[in-house]
């Protein structure tokens, strides 16, 4: 089923808001045969079992990933009984499945040339599928990509916060997720939540959100589903390796300085940790810093 997602006025609105403002949009995905919940219980069960991810819902808006309760329903049922269950749940990778990495495709196809005038070729697009019972919280935390969050179902408000404000997120949490030794929720400080801005969905409506962009979410009265397409752009890699070579630098006793966010290139460090990956130093670093 071939729909065009944004209008040409969206088109213009995000081209003018990326990449570092978040941005209102709206879709026209919302009937689409793929994100009812009777073909997403048939997706649950066609993606690899790491690639689906559920949690309660009464979750508090900062929890560390090994206070995380496991959920008593599978995957399945839970998404049947949704409204009842209590819970919320991604769809990962959807597009390692035919029609849905189609509808990936299509759905950014509109997008991509104001991305590639601003940061270049879009590279390895993503899709994840959330679907989430009335009330259901979704921790603080932050994601590497590029996102745009589309609303098929029910009410939901993003509260977002500064990606540059290093009294919400410290550069040694970015540092120990571009090094993978960080999970991607955030601590909470009740002391920050005046710095969040709220951002109601409904459908029909979506959001871009900036890369590592903080954020929380708060489902509405009903039972929700989302869609997320994301890519990565050659700067947003960058980022992530300048602030994983930081994370070496720190490990050895020095304060480095944090990479600059868009535009600027963070080539120097960028391409340092690459070089020292390649031969196999950072496996080397990891094993006698840690």
């Amino acid at each position: 089923m071939n729909k065009i997602a944004f209008t040409p006025e969206t088109v213009s609105s995000f081209s003018q808001a990326y990449p570092e403002t978040p941005n209102k949009l709206r879709h026209d995905l919302c009937d689409h045969p793929l994100l009812q919940l009777p073909a997403l219980v048939d997706l649950a069960t066609r993606l690899r079992s790491d690639h689906v991810e559920h949690n309660q819902g009464d979750l508090p808006i900062g929890i560390a990933p090994e206070d995380v309760p496991t959920p008593a329903l599978d995957v399945a049922e839970t998404i049947r009984s949704i409204e009842e269950s209590g819970s919320w749940m991604a769809l990962k990778f959807i597009e390692n499945v035919p029609e849905y990495h189609d509808l990936l495709i299509e759905t950014l196809a509109a997008i991509e040339p104001a991305v590639r005038g601003k940061t270049g070729a879009m590279n390895k697009l993503e899709g994840f599928i959330f679907v989430s019972s009335p009330g259901a919280v979704t921790p603080f935390h932050f994601d590497p990509e590029h996102n745009i969050l589309l609303q098929i179902r029910g009410n939901k408000v993003l509260t977002l916060f500064p990606a540059d404000d290093e009294n919400i997120v410290a550069p040694q949490n970015h540092e120990a997720f571009a090094y993978g030794e960080h999970h991607r929720n955030l601590e909470w400080r009740d002391e920050v939540s005046a710095l969040g801005n709220p951002m109601s969905l409904s459908p029909g409506d979506a959001l871009y959100v900036p890369v590592k962009m903080p954020h929380w979410v708060k489902n509405g009265s009903e039972v929700a589903i989302s869609l997320s397409v994301t890519w990565r752009s050659e700067w947003s890699v960058a980022e992530s390796d300048a602030r994983a070579l930081n994370a070496l630098i720190r490990k050895v006793g020095i304060s480095p300085t944090t990479p600059g966010r868009w535009p600027a290139s963070n080539a120097g460090k960028s391409l340092a940790f690459r070089a020292l990956r390649k031969a196999g130093v950072t496996k080397l670093a990891r094993s006698l810093l840690n």
